[in-house]
């Protein structure tokens, strides 16, 4: 395989599926999607050299379409394989070993694809106003579910009234549950360092969190190069503005390939989560503990929930969110599972229908 592949996160382990696909398009060459636009994407076969390509008709047409129509998880999104023809043509999608989701907003249940076949999330957020627990939790739970590893970056540890011992007592019982947490100077090189085990030569790395974190200066100082637009946060509430507009996959020094995505504000779960892989595996296996099966960890005697918390064991914000991601993810299981009945209703209704047309007709 072209060494150009392998600088930009090809492996040598290549899925089987991948080669089934490659034998059936024999005319075809891998290479990596390194952009994703409304109007399409950019794929590179290296470092550098990447080319606009035509995608499949059917992911050009909205989700709503009926004939053919592809939900927008099952469409190539940046960090995904696909193999392409004559060098501007996309023919076929690789199975993914990873996939970063969320819930997209909006009333009707729909999934975004934040990046595909990505090793480890940093989940970036800054030591001022930026910094919640809270939001991480909700990050967390999104990620853990995806096979890739999740690592909390704190950034702006040297920022006027950083306190990172504090932060870090805040996410302790995060870190408990083998989710690292590093806090560094975005700015400093030297800082950056202590990221470099996880983004070893081959490896790809996803930067997600709101806009104002430092995603871009993080980027910036892992290129070693000013690529990347930053702006000032705004000094009442930390936030910042969109300097990151699109998704992109950049190769770093190291060798290995980070993915830059805008800031999110919205986190909605996708339904296929477990509450516990956001860093709750403590309140379940208290909530098992409860002396009834079905109790609500309000006022039912011999809850062992309760009881951690008037110990001071369980901190009880971190208890109501738990309780708040469970509700959502519960609903947004519902929302999915009336999706896929609605999809195979529909298709026992198309195969009825060709059915009485071959019937009538004969078949085509």
């Amino acid at each position: 395989m072209p060494a150009g592949l392998q600088a930009i996160g090809w492996r040598a382990d290549v899925d089987p599926r991948w080669r089934e696909a490659m034998h059936a398009h024999p005319a075809a060459s891998p290479a990596r999607v390194v952009e994703q636009h409304r109007s399409g994407y950019v794929v590179a076969t290296g470092p550098g050299d990447g080319v606009a390509v035509e995608s499949l008709p059917e992911w050009q047409r909205p989700a709503g379409y009926r004939k053919g129509k592809v939900a927008p998880e099952d469409r190539p999104a940046v960090g995904d394989w696909v193999l392409v023809e004559d060098g501007r043509r996309i023919v076929a999608l690789l199975p993914r070993r990873s996939a970063i989701k969320r819930g997209a907003a909006g009333e009707h249940y729909r999934q975004q694809l934040i990046a595909a076949n990505v090793d480890v999330v940093f989940v970036v957020c800054g030591l001022d106003g930026d910094f919640n627990p809270r939001r991480i939790e909700r990050y967390l739970l999104l990620v853990q579910g995806s096979g890739a590893q999740p690592v909390v970056v704190l950034t702006k540890a040297d920022g006027p009234g950083a306190d990172v011992a504090a932060a870090r007592a805040q996410l302790a019982d995060i870190e408990a549950q083998d989710v690292p947490a590093v806090a560094v100077n975005a700015k400093d090189p030297a800082a950056v360092e202590a990221l470099s085990p996880w983004l070893r030569p081959g490896d790809t790395a996803v930067l997600v969190g709101s806009s104002g974190a430092g995603k871009s200066t993080l980027t910036n100082t892992l290129l070693g190069v000013e690529r990347m637009k930053t702006a000032e946060v705004r000094e009442h509430d930390a936030r910042g503005r969109h300097t990151t507009t699109h998704r992109a996959l950049i190769p770093l020094p190291t060798g290995a390939c980070l993915i830059d995505t805008p800031g999110m504000r919205e986190l909605k779960p996708t339904g296929e989560e477990e509450v516990a892989d956001a860093g709750f595996a403590d309140v379940e296996a208290l909530a098992a503990a409860c002396r009834f099966r079905d109790c609500a960890h309000g006022r039912e005697p011999g809850c062992a929930v309760r009881a951690a918390i008037e110990r001071g064991e369980l901190d009880e914000g971190r208890f109501l969110n738990y309780l708040k991601l469970r509700d959502e993810v519960a609903a947004a299981s519902d929302r999915l599972a009336s999706r896929l009945a609605d999809k195979q209703g529909a298709r026992v209704v198309t195969r009825a229908l060709h059915k009485r047309l071959d019937d009538k007709y004969g078949k085509h």
